[in-house]
């Protein structure tokens, strides 16, 4: 099928994007396209004009400064799983990246374009959830950072107004040493997952848990911290089956693919893998 008519914007400046934001009705933006190029095709979204970001150069970067972390929301997916900095401060986000399609869609896609199309197994939102990420959003009458707790308000539905544009993503690096792991369950590789699941772990010198989070993706409409899991490990031994039956207790939807009780056992089980190789890395010194 063909996308829908639409006028077409190609700004080169943000402060351009939220010109046409703030006097357009309508309007969609087109980051790396990996998922809104589809839904055009099949006529699910229906926009009387398309913005095109990909020439807002000042929306591009990756910045390090100490543990503290701040990526551009048209920072291509690709350029993070090849950033060896980055790697170092969050290997988990290269672990995660690696699940994220092909390498052909991460040439493309972006992680502004992930976490505002915000489909409900998509890894990178989840990896932001592990973080505590602060989402930066602006508009034509100013700026606001969201909590990523508070960025999905529904079913593909992120806290953005429709004159507004996410700019930026930043969070704080975990201090090293620390154990990661991001494992995921799908038909294929590349498919999205029925269940994913995130982990950082931290240990204390006689390796009982320092610091703890563990986070779900494909089980609701957002990533879940399974905070009631988090808070069972602190300061005790490693009980990993403790915090799988933690992960099995959540709510998880039903769709064709899977159901909810089936979502909710593979949720358990990766958790559990997903802890162990965490904690193999944290004892080795990560």
């Amino acid at each position: 099928m063909k996308p829908p008519p639409f006028t077409y914007h190609d700004p080169r400046t943000v402060s351009d994007v939220l010109s046409l934001l703030g006097s357009l009705e309508n309007a969609k933006l087109l980051a790396g396209g990996q998922s809104l190029a589809p839904m055009l095709n099949f006529r699910y979204v229906l926009p009387d004009h398309l913005i095109d970001l990909n020439k807002v150069d000042e929306l591009a970067y990756i910045k390090i400064e100490g543990r503290r972390i701040r990526v551009g929301a048209m920072t291509r997916q690709r350029a993070l799983e090849r950033d060896d900095a980055l790697a170092r401060a969050c290997p988990i986000l290269r672990e995660a990246l690696a699940e994220v399609g092909h390498f052909q869609t991460r040439n493309r896609g972006t992680i502004g374009g992930s976490l505002s199309h915000l489909d409900p197994a998509a890894e990178l939102p989840g990896v932001m959830a592990l973080y505590d990420a602060h989402l930066e959003v602006q508009s034509s009458s100013g700026k606001r950072t969201i909590g990523i707790a508070d960025w999905g308000q529904g079913y593909m539905t992120p806290n953005l107004q429709a004159d507004e544009l996410l700019t930026g993503i930043s969070w704080e690096a975990w201090e090293n040493p620390h154990g990661h792991a991001f494992v995921e369950f799908a038909r294929r590789k590349g498919d999205f997952a029925a269940v994913g699941v995130g982990c950082l772990l931290s240990l204390n010198p006689d390796q009982t848990v320092k610091r703890a989070a563990i986070v779900l993706v494909g089980v609701a409409y957002a990533p879940v911290r399974v905070m009631s899991a988090e808070r069972l490990l602190l300061g005790k031994a490693l009980d990993i089956e403790a915090a799988a039956a933690e992960a099995r207790r959540i709510e998880a939807k039903s769709d064709l693919f899977a159901s909810g009780a089936y979502r909710q056992r593979l949720a358990g089980v990766l958790t559990a893998r997903a802890l162990r190789t965490a904690f193999e890395r944290a004892k080795s010194g990560g």
